[in-house]
Order: C-alpha cells, then sequence, then structure tokens
C-alpha cells in the first residue's frame, strides 16, 4: 500500500487483513518507531549521530530488507508505505523480484489528506502535501488504484480482495523490474 501520509494506509491496511480469508502479516516503518527501535531520533535535528536526516537512509534500507527477509520466510504481507524516492521503489522492486506482489496505490485528495493530518496531531503540517509534490505516486505503474475519500476501509479492502484473484501479468513490480 503506497500513498502519502494520511492517506489512509493504515487504516486500510487493518480493514484489509480483517477481510481476506488468509492471515496476512501487516507491516509498516511506523511499527519500527513506535516500537523505540531507534533511540531519540530527532526528525528536526540536521546534526549528530541520531539526527534523522543521517539515520534515515539506513532505517529505509533495513526496512526493505525486512519485507523481504519476511517475504522470504513464506508470510503474507500488508506492507504500508510511503515510498518517497525513485531509488526506494527501485530497491523495492529488486528486493521482492522473487515474491508475488500486488502493489496499491492508496490515493487521496489533498484538502481531505490535510485535514486528517490536522486530527491525527502525529504529523508534520504538510507532510501528506509533501509527499503529493515529491511524486509518490509517480515512481512506476500500479496493479490497483484505491481513493480512500471516495470509499469506506471496508468497501475498498473489499475491492482490493476481489481484485487480487485477477489481478495483471507481469505484475506492475515485474515491470518495473524489466525496466531496470
Amino acid at each position: 500500500l503506497n500513498g502519502a501520509s494520511s492517506a489512509g494506509k493504515t487504516t486500510l491496511g487493518r480493514a484489509l487483513q480483517a477481510h481476506l480469508p488468509l492471515p496476512y502479516f501487516y507491516f509498516s516503518s511506523d511499527q519500527l518507531v513506535e516500537a523505540q527501535v531507534l533511540p531519540a531520533v530527532d526528525r528536526q535535528a540536521d546534526v549528530g549521530p541520531w539526527a534523522w536526516r543521517t539515520v534515515r537512509p539506513r532505517f529505509f534500507d533495513g526496512f526493505h530488507r525486512c519485507i523481504a527477509a519476511l517475504a522470504a520466510a513464506g508470510n503474507p504481507l500488508i506492507v504500508e508505505h510511503v515510498l518517497e524516492r525513485q531509488a526506494w521503489c527501485d530497491a523495492l522492486v529488486r528486493l521482492l523480484a522473487p515474491f508475488d506482489v500486488f502493489f496499491v496505490g492508496v490515493h487521496c485528495p489533498l484538502d481531505e489528506l490535510e485535514r486528517r493530518e490536522r486530527l491525527r496531531g502525529d504529523r508534520q503540517p504538510g507532510e501528506g502535501r509533501a509527499h503529493l509534490a515529491d511524486g509518490v505516486h509517480t515512481w512506476g505503474p500500479y496493479d490497483f488504484t484505491v481513493d480512500t475519500a471516495a470509499l469506506t476501509p471496508a468497501a475498498n479492502a473489499a475491492r482490493i480482495a476481489a481484485a487480487l484473484p485477477s489481478r495483471p501479468q507481469p505484475s506492475a513490480f515485474g515491470q518495473m523490474l524489466a525496466g531496470l
């Protein structure tokens, strides 16, 4: 599930997890942050050993490798992500090449993103806007897309679940891999 901050990925992921007939692991980088795997990372600091700017590249490289490791162990996964860079998308395409990936774009209009961001209170103001401006949805094709402002999480989960059996081949990741 790729989309901007506050697009509704977590809520959709949980709804999808509840909707699918098989048990799927749910995994996101936010879970690692919330579990405090990083000591007091300062997202505002530009210098220092624990400045987010310093730690961030290694953190996301590790997160991407964790996804591949969980998949290699045979776990079906629902992964939530904000693919902020083409390099991140390319890395995931390579790491996940051995696996069947159904790449879902999670869209939400900017005004709704900003409304959700204000209600959450745990995001930097403008984070969702920045993700959209940085091209979160431009790195390649999707296998499926949803608009979380148009339908409920349960309805979007049902749409995704219904699309899984007839997903396109080659998949979006397969198409991107062929272009790398």
